[in-house]
């Protein structure tokens, strides 16, 4: 993958073209049709995507009940991040809501980046730091507004 399109992309600003060019090695990018599945929700969590163009929904399936969105990607955003994290399997789907491009990273590779470079580990890492606790704050409300419309709906029915 180019740098070029790496530099482009907010959470690698501040990260030297040395390093950007090891990233590079570990990056390509993947397009997706409408409703094309990015990874499913038990999927094994390999890696970590920046959405370059089109919207992408983060679905949930709990257990018992139909998969909700509980967020939507747009581009610029990243999702994925159980690679990064180290969690085996991804905790939601991605689902491409349009046709969608994204940049695929391995989370294997960007970890070991960040061993092997501190300084752009510390760059990448915060980053991702203030963008996850974001994300769960949205997903959240949007679940709770889910419940709440489940249970106004079935009260309406009783």
């Amino acid at each position: 993958m180019a740098i070029e399109i790496l530099e482009l992309i907010p959470i690698f600003h501040g990260v030297d073209n040395d390093d950007l060019a090891l990233l590079a090695a570990q990056c390509h990018t993947q397009e997706y049709d409408c409703e094309g599945v990015i990874f499913g929700q038990g999927d094994r969590a390999a890696m970590l995507y920046i959405l370059l163009s089109g919207r992408v929904a983060i679905r949930f399936k709990p257990y018992d009940g139909e998969a909700l969105n509980v967020a939507e990607i747009q581009p610029g955003d990243i999702f994925g991040w159980s690679a990064v994290l180290h969690r085996p399997a991804y905790t939601s789907a991605a689902v491409a809501l349009a046709p969608s491009r994204a940049v695929a990273i391995s989370g294997s590779g960007l970890r070991r980046l960040c061993r092997a470079r501190p300084a752009a580990g510390v760059v990448i890492l915060q980053r991702l730091v203030e963008v996850i606790p974001e994300r769960l704050k949205d997903a959240h409300s949007q679940v709770v507004q889910i419940l709440q419309e489940s249970m106004q709906a079935t009260a309406e029915d009783e």
